[in-house]
């Protein structure tokens, strides 16, 4: 296998280190193409391309990560990762780890470490590496990675909820609350929604919040979606079901197509308990043409008056 044929096959493994790290699509392919251009431009044969490019594209994604929080620090709103629909790395023996990582939940938990923590706990609880291997990638010693893993994991376990639903249990409420809230059954939404259920949206002020901002409880949550969701659909928009970042969410698609939203769903104890909404344009546009969110607002408003 030549050095092309072999980046390319560590490519999915690259970019789902980086984008676990940085939670951007964008940032995270960008890390994935500067460690090819490093990779092209090395003239040392590594004993494993694995641990070497593994290596580069952590730190790559630390130093990115560094100067991103104060971008994220001055960010309008609630800031959210980038919806993932499809994570390009498999690996059957880490599939629950794999899963678990790259929730919009898990991502947000690891906004709470420094950037150090960050990669070490996903090289380490993610990808299973060895210390010395990360050791390597984040320029520190075997004794001090332990030290941040312990550290990482006791933060990342501290925000957990203690009781989250299997995938079957997800994918069958999910299915009856984008059924629901299609049709503006607020009964139904009654016995899927939990009493505090909070609904959160990303717009980074580039787009209206349909959300509000944040709504909280039942009876905000649900005059949210009896109002706006039914009539979009009238109006010819659609509520397209998928994964997002590997839990049930939807996306939402304007005239022609154009994506609107992406909503991702966390669901404990038989409830949906947080809908975060991905509103920002700018979040959206690796997933294909963005609709004009504005133009939809004023026309829902329109229909509904």
């Amino acid at each position: 296998m030549d050095r092309d044929e072999e980046f390319e096959e560590l490519r999915p493994l690259l970019f789902t280190i980086a984008y676990r790290i940085l939670g951007s699509v964008g940032e995270a392919e960008d890390a994935v193409q500067e460690t090819w251009l490093r990779w092209e431009a090395t003239d040392t044969e590594p004993a494993s391309a694995k641990s070497f490019l593994s290596a580069v594209v952590t730190r790559i994604s630390i130093d990115v990560l560094r100067s991103a929080r104060v971008r994220r620090e001055e960010y309008v709103g609630p800031w959210f990762p980038e919806p993932l629909l499809t994570d390009p790395y498999e690996d059957p023996e880490r599939s629950a780890e794999l899963a678990d990582s790259v929730s919009m939940a898990a991502l947000l938990l690891l906004e709470r470490l420094s950037p150090l923590e960050r990669a070490v706990f996903v090289l380490r609880e993610v990808f299973a590496f060895g210390f010395p291997d990360i050791a390597a990638a984040v320029g520190r010693s075997e004794a001090a990675c332990r030290q941040l893993a312990v550290r990482a994991r006791r933060h990342m376990e501290g925000g957990r909820p203690r009781f989250e639903a299997d995938r079957r249990e997800r994918e069958e409420l999910a299915g009856r609350f984008f059924d629901a809230m299609a049709e503006g059954d607020v009964e139904s939404l009654r016995e899927l929604l939990s009493a505090d259920v909070r609904m959160v949206g990303d717009s980074g002020g580039k787009a209206p919040q349909f959300s509000r901002g944040m709504s909280v409880g039942f009876d905000n949550v649900t005059r949210m979606l009896v109002l706006f969701l039914p009539t979009f659909t009238e109006i010819g928009g659609t509520i397209e079901p998928h994964e997002v970042n590997g839990r049930p969410g939807v996306v939402l698609r304007y005239r022609e197509g154009g994506i609107l939203s992406v909503w991702s769903l966390d669901i404990q104890e038989g409830r949906i308990q947080t809908i975060r909404a991905v509103n920002n344009p700018d979040k959206l546009a690796h997933l294909g043409p963005v609709a004009d969110a504005w133009a939809a607002l004023r026309e829902v408003g329109r229909v509904r008056k």
